[in-house]
């Protein structure tokens, strides 16, 4: 491939800036070799090889250094990237640029789950029938619309590939993909809204766990109902984007707010249905940033194997609730707003390293206790990643 068509096939708008730069200054190279040197440049920041990390800590398999990964979306990246929400949503090319930006200027840190078509939390909603709302500078908001409980067994099936935005979120992958494998990433996650998660966007979240205790069987229905809709639309992803698909990021926060009792009847079996419905080798990832201290040894059962939990529970209290025999890899937990979003680097940092020294040499993914803020800066971010290097060295 000569240096023009290389340029042609991956346009500047897709090409890492200094990568870009590297190629209009090497033109009067020769093909082969303008073409090793660029694709040697590029490997340096191969989404493949941060997977290839990612899944190999996940799974215990003994990787020594803790790797920096940090659930990136919706509400932090248009801020980030000074675009409105509507564009980072409805514009397939901003959408695309966005997520390159990200990897060009953090590429030593693991975005995760890697090109993720989001649109907040409307999308499994909207597929059931609720009333989304979109904003300019915040991601939508959704309505629920299930007045009755009796009235579940009236919702009618999903099908992702017709039913609101999963139809839409389909369709980008689908015109997408090809760009993205070309570039030498790699889209190894599929996510979706666990099923508390779902059930109190359709009923409401007061009326939600006020039927937990008055309506347990009518709940059961309603949670049978939204896996149904979790799993079929995992999978429906996976089959949309193909072979690199080797895991699923769950996220549902509701299950915080059961007790020990209460997850085990209304959420343990529905989370644990969900990853048996996809390959024991795949990469399970849970995401619960409230309150998972009355249940946490619990959740290794259901077989996830990483958990992003959030700043409420102290990571070395975690390590001695998992205890010796523990099958959950921990992805955590400074916290997000203070000092994520409010410190300066320096506190960023400590907080980084304090969160390592509890490791106490177990395996263990640096984040934040949940997902990046709105608002947290580039220098705050790049501190995660210096107190990593630092803690290895």
């Amino acid at each position: 491939m000569k240096p023009a068509a290389l340029l042609t096939h991956y346009p500047p708008f897709l090409l890492p800036g200094p990568m870009m730069i590297f190629a209009i200054d090497n033109l009067d190279t020769g093909a082969e070799e303008f073409y090793c040197c660029v694709l040697k440049q590029y490997d340096r920041a191969m989404r493949k090889e941060q997977w290839s990390i990612y899944k190999e800590v996940a799974k215990q398999g003994g990787f020594r250094k803790a790797p920096v990964a940090l659930i990136v979306d919706s509400p932090w990246m248009p801020g980030y990237l000074g675009l409105t929400h509507h564009d980072y949503y409805f514009d397939p090319e901003a959408w695309f640029r966005a997520n390159l930006r990200i990897i060009e200027e953090f590429p030593d840190i693991i975005m995760f789950p890697s090109w993720w078509v989001e649109y907040g939390m409307a999308i499994e909603p909207s597929a059931i029938g609720a009333r989304v709302n979109f904003w300019p500078d915040r991601p939508p908001n959704q309505t629920g619309f299930l007045d009755r409980l009796e009235d579940v067994s009236r919702l009618p099936a999903v099908n992702p590939c017709t039913d609101g935005l999963m139809a839409m979120t389909l369709h980008r992958y689908r015109s997408l993909k090809g760009r993205i494998l070309d570039a030498g990433f790699t889209i190894p996650v599929v996510a979706a809204r666990g099923p508390l998660c779902t059930a109190a966007f359709l009923r409401g979240l007061t009326e939600f766990m006020m039927d937990v205790i008055d309506n347990p069987a009518g709940v059961h229905q309603l949670l049978e109902y939204a896996t149904d809709v979790a799993i079929n639309w995992l999978k429906a992803q996976a089959e949309t984007i193909g072979e690199t698909v080797e895991g699923i990021l769950v996220l549902d926060d509701i299950v915080g707010f059961l007790s020990r009792d209460h997850y085990l009847k209304f959420a343990h079996p529905y989370l644990k249905r969900i990853c048996d419905s996809f390959p024991s080798e795949w990469v399970k990832v849970y995401h619960n940033d409230a309150n998972v201290t009355p249940f946490l040894s619990n959740v290794a059962e259901t077989g996830f194997d990483v958990l992003n939990w959030g700043k409420t529970l102290d990571v070395a209290e975690a390590y001695r609730r998992l205890g010796a025999d523990r099958k959950l890899v921990l992805m955590g937990n400074v916290n997000p707003l203070e000092p994520g979003v409010n410190g300066t680097p320096e506190e960023v940092k400590r907080a980084a390293l304090d969160v390592l020294d509890k490791t106490r040499g177990r395996a263990h993914i640096l984040s934040m206790g949940g997902g990046v803020s709105p608002g947290m800066p580039k220098a705050n971010i790049m501190a995660l990643l210096e107190a990593a290097r630092e803690f290895t060295a």
